[in-house]
């Protein structure tokens, strides 16, 4: 079986890490012999072009990585061409869905990594001051805006009102502001219409019966800033339940044991990654079988790093990026048997 690239890839790209996004699906497929059409996302023509520029700096041949301003209607006209072998795309559900929908009717291979609700699950054992700790850096860095961000904190009910208290008390000692500035941990989310989409889905969670232990409304003032939010009571009628929180809001639930854990995590129409704490490698292995998600960590935030594949099941997309598996993606596995053997 004889490895070799397919040809030209369209990547669609977004805006939440312009640089390290479009490098983990261009490096690869580069180094695979398929050439790029890169599509940014239109809130980063810099950096859409100094990437180009980085890659004609580091020796990639003339044509094999070419940056793109397009529309959405020229995109879609793009993935039809004959010459376009397949496509990957890092975004959101509704983009998935539309990037499919042409790429399926002119039978072309796609990489979907959409949208999150990562679960952080607390069991009795858990180090908790440790563990909340963690799960404050996972849940708000780069302003909540990641996709594999801990989106749920799933915590046994022994420990639920320490661990609580500990991450209540972590997120109140965040600093909001202008990010480039080293004493600002939490800065603007994207744009005010971002920003006031978030406002919507936490206020109809205050509205339907759940409870603010922090935050729970915009900063006003200039920029697009929202208060570091911990919501509670959240029940499956709130569109903070069932839907993806893309900024700086946890939401806490308390379960009695493993099996309410392990339901509670699954009920989700995402399978992104997942984190489970626990001093019980039995249990933690245990409960990473039967969660219905592309990722686990234990002991730590699920992250993304080069050499492990990255991606989810359900509605969380298609296909792996990064690692020998991601690698594999947009390769033709070449099958040249000789006679007789």
């Amino acid at each position: 079986v004889r490895k070799s690239s397919i040809g030209p890839l369209l990547g669609i790209m977004p805006w939440n890490f312009p640089y390290y996004q479009v490098a983990r699906f261009a490096g690869p497929n580069l180094m695979n012999g398929n050439t790029i059409l890169l599509k940014h996302a239109p809130q980063c023509p810099e950096s859409a072009l100094a990437m180009e520029e980085i890659f004609r700096e580091a020796g990639a041949p003339q044509g094999a990585y070419v940056n793109i301003f397009a529309t959405n209607e020229q995109v879609a006209d793009m993935i039809a061409d004959r010459r376009v072998q397949g496509v990957s795309l890092t975004g959101s559900e509704r983009a998935g869905a539309a990037v499919a929908e042409i790429a399926g009717r002119n039978l072309k291979k796609v990489v979907l990594e959409l949208g999150g609700s990562d679960p952080f699950m607390v069991f009795e054992d858990a180090d908790v001051s440790r563990t909340a700790k963690l799960g404050m850096r996972a849940r708000f860095g780069n302003t909540g805006q990641a996709c594999n961000a801990a989106k749920r904190f799933i915590v046994d009910s022994s420990v639920y009102e320490d661990f609580s208290k500990a991450l209540v008390e972590q997120v109140s000692g965040i600093t909001v502001g202008d990010p480039s500035q080293p004493e600002n941990f939490l800065g603007p989310l994207s744009s005010a219409a971002a920003r006031d989409g978030l406002a919507a889905q936490v206020q109809d969670a205050i509205d339907k019966g759940a409870q603010v232990l922090a935050g729970g409304k915009p900063i006003q003032g200039d920029g697009a800033f929202y208060e570091p939010t911990v919501l509670a009571g959240v029940t499956p009628e709130m569109r903070a339940f069932s839907e993806e929180l893309f900024g700086p809001v946890a939401v806490l639930y308390k379960v009695d044991g493993e099996e309410e854990a392990v339901a509670l995590a699954n009920n989700t129409d995402y399978g992104l990654g997942a984190s489970i704490h626990t001093q019980d490698m039995e249990r933690a292995q245990r409960v990473s079988l039967q969660l219905q998600s592309g990722m686990v960590a234990i002991n730590e935030p699920s992250a993304s790093y080069p050499e492990l594949p990255f991606g989810g099941v359900k509605r969380s997309g298609i296909g792996r990026e990064l690692g020998k598996y991601g690698m594999d993606e947009f390769i033709n596995h070449k099958l040249v048997k000789i006679a007789g053997r």
